[in-house]
């Protein structure tokens, strides 16, 4: 299954690439690809959701509309009324996905925050261990142990 997201680096299909640290997925390469396809995600999703927001608000209006052109044609009530509530129904969802894109931007805000301090944080270590020619240690290997931050 594809989920149309752009090539990232440090990803590798599903399976993260680890930096040449080693560590099933948590190098640096790793942790910088999987935030910026949870950033690239948060886009994807906020466009749907503008999308899904027109598209109901569209349907709500001409929903509006049937139930005057109802009314007019003094088709019985309850259908009207039921007309109604559908119009109701497709504003909720309207408003729901308005929600969804405040959600998508700020998830989309934070990884890419996150991704800034990430890389200005650990990209001088990350490019010096690999210029080094030694191989190290996998990631946590040298935490402390026994010590809680």
């Amino acid at each position: 299954m594809s989920d149309n997201l752009p090539a990232i680096p440090g990803m590798n299909n599903t399976v993260a690439s680890t930096g040449g640290t080693g560590g099933g997925g948590l190098g640096f390469l790793a942790l910088a690809g999987r935030t910026a396809k949870l950033a690239a995600s948060a886009l994807f999703l906020k466009e749907g959701m503008h999308l899904l927001r027109s598209h109901m608000e569209a349907n709500s209006t001409a929903a509006l509309r049937l139930a005057e052109m109802c009314g007019q044609a003094e088709v019985e009530p309850r259908f009207t009324s039921m007309i109604e509530d559908v119009s109701t129904a497709l504003t909720g969802v309207a408003e729901a996905s308005g929600d969804m894109v405040n959600a998508a931007d700020s998830v989309d805000t934070d990884a890419r925050g996150f991704n800034g301090a990430h890389e200005q944080e650990y990209r001088p270590g990350y490019e010096a261990s690999n210029g080094s020619g030694v191989q190290q240690a996998k990631p946590g290997f040298y935490r402390r142990t026994g010590r809680r931050n």
